[in-house]
């Protein structure tokens, strides 16, 4: 909620006299709760409480994770979306990226003792994934069947993320069926796509839905 992306389009809405609304997921910033207890399913619960205080269309916009979660809600409750801005969406991420990218000894460990350790490129203290993430991550895929978007979807996504390369969102591209859905990719942007420049195509995304 206090990422760089977040308070830009904060700002931005309130120039232009639009609501806005932001949150954390539990776990996640300033919501109370664990980290490691969550997953896929509650953090979707999580952005489906949020929509439910929201009266009238709402365009979604989800960076990596929050993406996922967007594609989620837009399947289904797709009256009560105008439009749906991804960045660096992450669909199906637990699957395709984390359990795929597992060796032979860390699905053992994983299955033996409920969690794993990975480096993190940013924190000196290891990336911990419980057993409960992956299982739950596939009870909520997206990429496996027919995922429709009736409404405008703008795809942003750098060419330098090392995160979710751009082979995830050509993927999704190919996969999601809708009239309207459209990939801008950035050279040189990262994970992060949180240049001027990103944040000024984020913002054009935004507004040319909601307008």
């Amino acid at each position: 909620m206090e990422g760089s992306k977040a308070l830009h389009l904060q700002a931005w809405a309130e120039a232009s006299g639009r609501a806005f609304l932001r949150f954390d997921y539990s776990g996640h910033g300033a919501s109370g709760g664990a980290f490691l207890d969550g997953a896929i399913g509650d953090w979707f619960q999580d952005a489906r409480a949020v929509l439910d205080l929201i009266a009238g269309p709402v365009v979604l916009v989800g960076s990596s994770m929050g993406g996922w979660i967007s594609l989620l809600l837009a399947r289904e409750c797709p009256e009560r979306i105008a439009g749906l801005v991804g960045i660096a969406a992450a669909p199906d991420f637990t699957e395709d990226s984390m359990w795929q990218g597992f060796s032979p000894d860390q699905r053992r460990a994983l299955e033996r003792d409920g969690r794993v350790s990975l480096p993190s490129d940013y924190s000196d203290e290891p990336y911990v994934i419980t057993r409960r993430l992956i299982e739950d991550g596939r009870t909520h895929l997206v990429l496996r069947d027919a995922l429709p978007l009736p409404f405008p979807v703008r795809l942003l996504q750098g060419t330098d993320d090392t995160d979710v390369p751009p082979a995830v969102a050509l993927r999704l591209l190919d996969h999601a069926e809708g009239p309207d859905i459209r990939l801008t990719l950035v050279k040189g942007a990262d994970h992060r796509f949180s240049s001027p420049g990103c944040l000024r195509l984020m913002t054009e995304a935004v507004e040319e839905i909601a307008d």
